[in-house]
């Protein structure tokens, strides 16, 4: 027979988190010796590891005190839904290790090598640096968040793109950063765009996140907050499609 702190000592757990098991009756209090202290036995150890695994699992107390009344077949699959999500929970942390490499190495997310090559193209055809720079991070945004519909609107783009009138649009896009929020071209190249859109998608939606998504609204507040003209152009290009 052991004392309470050889038997911690022995399973690798504090007096107090013995204490504890006993308070919740997950472990139950030993017979006292005359001087009345507590001792233990073997199979108090070997209660005292089952305990402990299962909390070390994340598994909850009250679920634990559950267990140890079950049945051996319920026991046995309790374990492996158990193993089942501690396996996801594994997967999960080394997809968050992962992100963090890829940050370390000054790469905020993967893109596919696709969508790399589109990035390329755009330098090829005319686009600036910064518009570059934001498609990447704008990218990078969608597919971290949204990687159901991602690549379905990556290839939409990629498709506009591919078409050199309707990448006129976007080079003009590009170009009105610097202009005066009340110039002229604003107005003209919102309703080219308008136009070229319900040439586009007809009455249907324009391809989208899903609905109650927020991602939307938050590339387009960061492409607004980079320029006034573009701030109007988005302004005036949502009024004629709602009109």
């Amino acid at each position: 027979m052991i004392t309470i702190g050889q038997l911690a000592r022995y399973v690798g757990v504090s007096i107090k988190t013995v204490r504890v098991y006993h308070d919740k009756g997950l472990l139950p209090e030993p017979d006292r010796d005359p001087s009345g202290y507590r001792r233990y036995g073997a199979n108090d150890a070997i209660d005292l590891i089952k305990i402990r695994t299962l909390a070390e699992a994340g598994v909850p107390l009250a679920r634990i005190r559950d267990l140890r009344s079950a049945e051996d077949t319920e026991f046995q699959q309790a374990l492996c839904e158990i193993n089942d999500g501690l396996t996801a929970r594994i997967r999960a942390l080394q997809a968050t290790q992962h992100r963090l490499h890829e940050l370390a190495a000054g790469r905020l997310a993967p893109l596919p090598a696709e969508v790399g090559a589109h990035l390329e193209h755009l330098s090829g055809w005319g686009f600036s640096s910064r518009w570059v720079d934001l498609q990447r991070d704008l990218w990078i945004l969608v597919f971290a968040t949204c990687p159901d519909r991602a690549l379905a609107l990556f290839h939409d783009q990629a498709a506009i793109l591919a078409n050199p009138a309707l990448r006129q649009l976007f080079l003009d896009y590009d170009g009105a950063y610097d202009l005066e929020s009340d110039d002229p071209r604003i107005d003209g190249l919102a309703q080219r765009i308008v136009t070229a859109t319900r040439e586009r998608y007809g009455s249907g939606e324009v391809p989208t996140l899903d609905a109650d998504s927020e991602v939307p609204t938050l590339i387009q507040g960061t492409v607004n907050a980079s320029s006034p003209a573009w701030r109007r152009l988005d302004t005036l290009i949502r009024a004629r499609l709602d009109a």
